[in-house]
């Protein structure tokens, strides 16, 4: 019993591992989006600490700032045309990847957007709320809807991997997303100082 326990352990810390590889090799060639990445880690594990106390100020953090770092760097900063280094298309990416993809995350970041503009049109979000009153009541609120979304988030493609895929893909891809802080943080705590570093070089290049 105790080997089957052990090789269980083992085969979900090899899913685990290999996620992380592929996110990094296909999505993380970018300096600018490494070093959004690791502005990001920083903010979602300052979240981390306070949303036992504020969720909705760890909310407003991780959607407001660690969120759009991250997702800036993917959108805008990485590359998507066809992808050299691992010899594949961007398409070929796309249609495997195991958790949100570009696409899915437009409808996530589309419904993050729209949050705000269902709270100023029904202060009570249709009774589910004390209406705000002032702009922190208005925070609070849209902080826990933001909170909302990313545990239904969450939870919604943690759930349709069990089907698409099987349940300890599912799993694995859950433990991987709130443990991508603490991994991107280790993962990417040099690309800022490469960054500048690439700039300043850069510069000296065209100056002389």
């Amino acid at each position: 019993m105790r080997n089957v326990e052990e090789s269980k352990i083992g085969r979900f810390r090899d899913q685990l591992r290999e996620q992380r590889w592929d996110d990094h090799r296909y999505y993380h060639h970018n300096l600018l989006n490494q070093s959004l990445h690791f502005v990001s880690a920083i903010t979602f594990m300052v979240a981390y600490v306070i949303v036992w106390s504020e969720p909705w100020l760890a909310a407003l953090l991780g959607w407001g700032i660690a969120m759009t770092t991250r997702q800036a760097g993917h959108f805008f900063f990485e590359p998507h045309d066809y992808d050299y280094v691992n010899d594949c298309s961007h398409e070929y990416k796309e249609e495997i990847k195991v958790g949100y993809n570009l696409a899915r995350k437009v409808v996530l970041m589309g419904l993050w957007a729209l949050c705000p503009v269902a709270l100023l049109l029904s202060p009570s979000l249709f009774g589910l709320f004390a209406p705000h009153n002032g702009t922190m009541g208005f925070l609070e609120n849209l902080g826990l809807m933001w909170f909302a979304l990313g545990v239904g988030g969450l939870l919604f493609r943690t759930v349709q991997l069990f089907f698409v895929r099987d349940v300890e893909t599912g799993l694995v891809w859950a433990t991987k997303i709130i443990t991508d802080p603490f991994n991107d943080f280790r993962t990417y705590y040099k690309a800022p100082g490469q960054l500048v570093r690439n700039v300043a070089e850069a510069r000296r290049s065209k100056a002389g």
